[in-house]
């Protein structure tokens, strides 16, 4: 903030007639160039502009937010086992039913934030701050204390709930800002009730954005430095324009206290499940019905795709959207509804917020060639089984082969037996991997089943040796197999074409 105040407020004085050798040489102390920006610029002498005027306004649509939970008490202390007769048991008998005390309810409390949305009384908050709750209180900034009367909905996946309060006036609102347009370095203001000490404010900037934190699928958090500790769950992300964008929802923290590493649900996510809770009660996300894995170099090289992109499909779910459409093991998603997928992580996000019954143009990399599928999209809670698919006969060529490091052999009852492999996966068996080789670093196992390679599917040995030599021949560095796991679970594996020995050993 120094530097951006000296390079923007402060013109260097003439010092020519004062201190000619200090000026020329550049040797101004620390004390006299603080003294005179202090002097010269009043902004730099009062420090950072105060965020009082909009932190002013907002406190009263701040809520506190306290549950009570009744949970069972202990069954007391068991009876100690004595020798029927024995001298002892009568006094033990005695004893423990005289002091122990029977199981007895208890009630446990618990502090969160919220905001209002809606001066009728609606409320956003975590849904881990009332999570199990007998009863939730709001607690307003002039001290009112209101009854939740209705939890509306709650979203487990993101952690958000919206909750009904029945106001004698109408509340103080705030309104959602938009958290796309936000820079890293933005500055940014949480409220909330920290360690239950009521309405707090603290001041960051935003330090990242999109962080996955691995707390769920559609993870896409906004971090910040603003100090957020316990207490501040589900209290609003203020930008200085006092739009809030952004939910307080988790930290990082080795103590339990703020190191300056706190998350927020952005308010493009919020924004789309809280309108989901009003209409429905619950959040209807939109359903593809892919299983889809990153794109790694080594993928994109076995795929002969310029550089990783999308959204690589491991296996599509039998009557899916996707599988009605066309879509195939194998396809890279590059773009959907018109949104660029630039990698897998997005793609869930856009299917999501998708409308339910709407069609849209899929576009995806197949075989080198682009293709555009149209689909119209599921309810993700609809997802249907996969049907098992019939055995295929037995082939006919029972010879093993071994090639980068792997000792593979036709699928028959005896393996299925011995690896425990489920009746609808079909392919090729590994029954060994030599721990020196590629395939073992990106660890293929025996027992795992190749079922495509180079995207054609193979049930014989030799169909994975003449394509596996294909590939070499035509100068690629690395063949891509889809493997599936003793369950049926798909996944591509991209192996480098290293030099190990004969392609085909007998």
């Amino acid at each position: 903030m120094i530097g951006i105040l000296i390079s923007r407020n402060y013109k260097t004085p003439n010092f020519s007639g004062c201190c000619p050798l200090t000026a020329r040489r550049g040797l101004l102390s620390a004390a006299l160039i603080t003294a005179v920006l202090a002097a010269t610029s009043p902004a730099f002498a009062q420090g950072p502009r105060s965020v009082a005027p909009v932190a002013v306004k907002l406190l009263d649509a701040v809520v506190n937010i306290s549950t009570t939970q009744t949970l069972k008490g202990p069954k007391g202390i068991p009876l100690p086992k004595v020798p029927k007769g024995s001298p002892f048991e009568e006094f033990f008998q005695d004893f423990f039913k005289n002091h122990q005390r029977p199981g007895v309810p208890r009630r446990v409390s618990s502090l969160g934030s919220g905001f209002v949305i809606d001066a009728s009384g609606l409320i956003v908050t975590n849904n881990h701050v009332i999570a199990d709750a007998d009863e939730i209180i709001v607690n307003f900034n002039d001290g009112t204390k209101l009854k939740v009367e209705k939890v509306l909905g709650r979203d487990m996946k993101t952690d958000l709930a919206l909750l009904k309060v029945k106001p004698e006036k109408p509340l103080v609102a705030v309104k959602f800002g938009d958290s796309s347009v936000l820079d890293v370095g933005d500055w940014v203001m949480a409220i909330g009730n920290p360690f239950g000490l009521g309405g707090s404010v603290t001041v960051g900037i935003i330090s990242a954005k999109k962080r996955d934190i691995n707390s769920g699928p559609y993870d896409e958090f906004l971090q910040t430095d603003a100090a957020i500790n316990k207490g501040n769950s589900g209290g609003p992300l203020f930008n200085m324009k006092g739009e809030v964008i952004g939910v307080n929802t988790a930290i990082i923290s080795p103590t339990g206290g703020s190191i300056g590493i706190g998350f927020a649900v952005p308010s493009t996510t919020v924004t789309f499940i809280i309108d989901q809770l009003k209409k429905y009660g619950e959040t209807r996300r939109g359903w593809l019905g892919v299983r889809i894995q990153s794109v790694t170099e080594e993928i994109a090289d076995g795929l002969g795709m310029d550089q990783p992109k999308g959204a690589l499909v491991a296996s599509v779910t039998k009557g899916s959207p996707a599988e009605k459409s066309g879509l195939q093991a194998g396809d890279v998603v590059i773009r959907f509804a018109g949104k660029v997928v630039p990698d897998m992580r997005k793609l869930p996000r856009i299917v999501a917020r998708t409308a339910i019954g709407s069609t849209v143009d899929v576009e995806v990399l197949r075989k080198g060639q682009t293709r555009t599928f149209k689909v119209t999209i599921g309810r993700l809670e609809e997802m249907q089984k996969v049907a098992k698919k019939p055995e295929k006969a037995a082939p006919s060529d029972s010879d093993v082969k071994e090639l980068l490091g792997l000792t593979i052999a036709p699928m028959s009852k005896k393996l299925r037996n011995r690896y425990k492999i489920d009746e609808k996966v079909m392919g090729v068996v590994i029954t060994r991997v030599d721990p020196l080789s590629a395939s073992a670093r990106k660890r293929l196992k025996a027992g795992d089943v190749i079922a495509e390679v180079t995207q054609e599917e193979v049930i014989k040995p030799a169909e994975v040796v003449s394509r596996v030599e294909a590939v070499r021949k035509a100068g690629r560095k690395t063949v891509l197999f889809l493997i599936a796991d003793a369950k049926g679970e798909l996944r591509f594996v991209a192996v480098p074409l290293e030099t190990y020995g004969s392609i085909d050993k007998k």
